[in-house]
């Protein structure tokens, strides 16, 4: 399947989507993957953690992510747009960005617990110099990626 980097959205953007998220009436299924050179890291959100614990462990982890690697690209996935998997959209950014130093890729998928109607699925590519974020939505952005690419 070809991925197709089209639906950048602001940061601010992302944490209000988030803020929201996290603090309204519907209940979710939480998970966040961060994959780096350093290797591969998975949070999920666990049974017995309530809605404010789990935030604050996204947040660290943003800030962390923010601390490494300054300027980002956001991307939302959706279902209703028929958007390729938030795996494979991670895989084919991380794959795409080995050529750049420093690059950290962040999912966060927020899946509603009854319904798909309010679920939440970003995708930040976080990079350590802002021209490898413009020259990576120049070449990638807009465009079908495919899996062999």
């Amino acid at each position: 399947m070809a991925i197709l980097f089209k639906t950048p959205i602001s940061e601010n953007s992302a944490f209000k989507f988030i803020e929201e998220a996290l603090s309204g009436t519907h209940q979710y299924d939480g998970y966040l993957n961060i994959a780096s050179d350093a290797g591969e890291k998975a949070l999920s959100w666990g049974p017995a953690m309530h809605a404010e614990e789990f935030k604050a462990e996204i947040s660290e982890i943003l800030r962390q992510t923010w601390d490494a690697a300054r300027f980002w690209v956001v991307y939302e996935r959706r279902d209703d747009r028929r958007d390729p998997e938030t795996t494979d959209i991670r895989n084919a950014a991380f794959r795409l960005t080995r050529g750049y130093a420093g690059v950290i890729v962040v999912t966060l998928s927020l899946l509603g617990k009854r319904d798909s109607a309010n679920d939440l699925e970003l995708v930040f590519v976080c990079f350590e110099q802002d021209f490898h974020r413009r020259n990576f939505r120049v070449r990638y952005e807009g465009k079908a990626i495919s899996d062999d690419s």
